[in-house]
């Protein structure tokens, strides 16, 4: 780094607005990288969750039917693990389907006093190359307990995916539009800049300086402004990430996941702002050379 720059760049205008500039596209392009990954991940947690899996609802006994609703569920599961292709099946206990239930119809919603007719959940887990024709079982399953639901996860599960991607595709075009204006912006801001210091850059090659040597004036100074943007744009989207976070905490849903980046991700969220000072500079150093290329 050049011990004492001839260029007074510091005082330009681009100095005092460019950072704050690339501090917001930087914030702008590490939410939207944290979108990125937190979608992959919902998208990867969803596929080793729900693949292969179908929920059985076994409605409660009628009034007036011999049969309990214990009997009626038993008689359920003896069908499913004798499906061939169904690896195991077993009903939830009552804990779990009260803790379903209680965000909508409170902790005491299956016990005796309340007297509601809550229907049992079984998990089935097949094989992944078992071709189940779910609608078979299910009318097989009517055919020995009335009232019988099933659920097949993949009816549901691959639309669910292809909007996660599609909205991760979408996160992925603005980062690359943001990227795209922050190498505009760092043109039009070198450009002012060679415009402003012209007379002295004639005087530098006058004295014999080179092209590179200018070059390295606005290469160092690019490098410094987009660490100043990059440091302040990425502490701004760690904060908003953290409030985000903290929200989403008390958010209640079996289906939607805790929004929780690991360390690699916030690694990759944090490497924005070492992308801003490396594009800022790279960009500054290409711009100056070939603008000084085409002065007479």
């Amino acid at each position: 780094m050049p011990s004492a720059p001839v260029l007074p760049l510091t005082r330009d205008a681009s100095s005092r607005f460019l950072p704050w500039l690339i501090a917001f596209m930087v914030w702008l392009a590490a939410m939207a990288m944290a979108a990125v990954l937190v979608l992959s991940s919902f998208g990867n947690q969803w596929r080793s969750n729900l693949t292969g899996t179908l929920t059985v609802q076994i409605a409660a006994a009628p009034d007036g039917q011999p049969a309990t609703s214990e009997q009626r569920l038993n008689r359920a599961l003896d069908i499913l693990r004798k499906t061939p292709g169904v690896t195991n099946a077993e009903a939830l206990p009552l804990k779990r389907i009260s803790d379903l239930l209680a965000p909508w119809l409170g902790r005491d919603v299956v016990t005796e006093t309340l007297g509601l007719p809550i229907p049992r959940l079984i998990d089935v887990k097949i094989q992944p190359e078992a071709n189940i024709d779910v609608a078979a079982l299910w009318e097989r399953l009517n055919k020995e307990v009335d009232g019988t639901q099933v659920d097949d996860h993949g009816a549901w599960l691959d639309r669910l995916i292809a909007l996660a991607g599609a909205v991760e595709a979408i996160a992925l075009a603005v980062l690359g539009l943001i990227s795209i204006a922050a190498i505009a912006t760092v043109v039009f801001a070198t450009r002012t800049s060679l415009t402003i210091h012209r007379d002295v850059i004639e005087l530098l090659h006058v004295i014999g300086a080179k092209d590179e040597y200018v070059a390295d004036q606005f290469h160092w100074h690019a490098l410094n402004l987009g660490l100043k943007g990059g440091i302040a744009g990425v502490l701004l989207a760690t904060a908003t990430l953290l409030g985000l976070g903290s929200l989403w905490s008390g958010v209640e849903s079996s289906l939607l996941p805790p929004i929780s980046l690991k360390i690699w991700q916030w690694a990759c969220v944090l490497s924005v702002a070492l992308a801003a000072a490396g594009i800022s500079t790279v960009t500054a150093r290409i711009t100056v050379l070939r603008a000084l290329g085409r002065m007479p």
